[in-house]
């Protein structure tokens, strides 16, 4: 009776939690509405950057306004093209350079951009940073956060439905199911499901580079050099939550004419 109950509180919440996202089109497994996630966004951010040291006033920094503020009326343009200008309503966009030498940038859910001083090096110029920024953004656009934590959430409810469903069985055997379970879930479905959204993130931050008014091609000149930086060796495309840089470049390279069709669209900022 008891997994019982527990499989069909699992189908229940795999049912009940999709959400069709406006940027993609996609209904997506999503427990977490930007109204609940926005708030504790911004406070972890305002912590972040209390705490690390922002860079301002140089060209470095002054680069990094001007190109986030591009993406961001580029991300304003597209999403009002699709008919979903409201979804922006509640994004309250900011873009800062920090001293660190990891080469790194993240966007968190709500439009909070930080870009770490590692990174200037590869990025080079403005469509680097572009490239960048719109990859990042993309991730919130897309609710890739909401998207992971939902997932994780769901893989701590399998777990727990296994774990009633071999509960008449030896320790033994309960053991050899949960770590089946564990490495099974992890790379046959957290992995790729990461590896999408990474993907995802590359073909909408490439249109929003393009409605930017940069070279989409620059998009591969940027890899391409974070590929030489990053080296030969690496952890193997099946075990990792990126594609590999071949695989990324290629498919980079194959949504360069839709990322320019759309941006002609939409209408390419000058």
């Amino acid at each position: 009776m008891k997994k019982h109950l527990i499989l069909g509180i699992f189908t229940a919440i795999l049912i009940g939690g999709c959400a069709t996202n406006p940027v993609t089109g996609k209904k997506n497994l999503n427990f977490v509405s930007n109204s609940e996630l926005f708030p504790s966004s911004f406070q972890q951010y305002s912590a972040f950057i209390a705490e690390n040291k922002v860079i301002t006033g140089t060209a470095d920094a002054k680069r990094v306004e001007a190109v986030g503020g591009r993406i961001k009326t580029a991300a304003e343009k597209y999403l009002t093209y699709l008919g979903q200008a409201q979804y922006l309503s509640d994004y309250r966009w900011e873009y800062k350079l920090v001293d660190n030498k990891e080469v790194n940038a993240w966007c968190m859910p709500g439009g909070k951009i930080v870009v770490y001083s590692g990174i200037l090096p590869v990025t080079q110029d403005e469509a680097g940073l572009a490239t960048v920024m719109g990859h990042e953004v993309s991730h919130a656009l897309a609710n890739h956060g909401a998207q992971r934590m939902s997932a994780a959430q769901l893989q701590q409810i399998g777990g727990a439905a296994l774990g009633a469903a071999t509960s008449g069985k030896s320790e033994s055997t309960q053991q050899i199911f949960s770590q089946a379970y564990g490495l099974g879930s992890e790379v046959g479905v957290m992995l790729p499901f990461s590896r999408s959204n990474e993907t995802e993130a590359d073909k909408i931050g490439l249109t929003l580079m393009a409605i930017a008014g940069y070279n989409p091609d620059d998009a591969i000149s940027f890899w391409t050099r974070m590929s030489a930086k990053s080296g030969a060796a690496g952890t193997p495309e099946f075990m990792s939550t990126h594609p590999s840089d071949a695989s990324r470049i290629a498919n980079l390279k194959s949504l360069i004419p839709e990322a320019r069709a759309t941006a002609l669209k939409v209408g390419v900022i000058r």
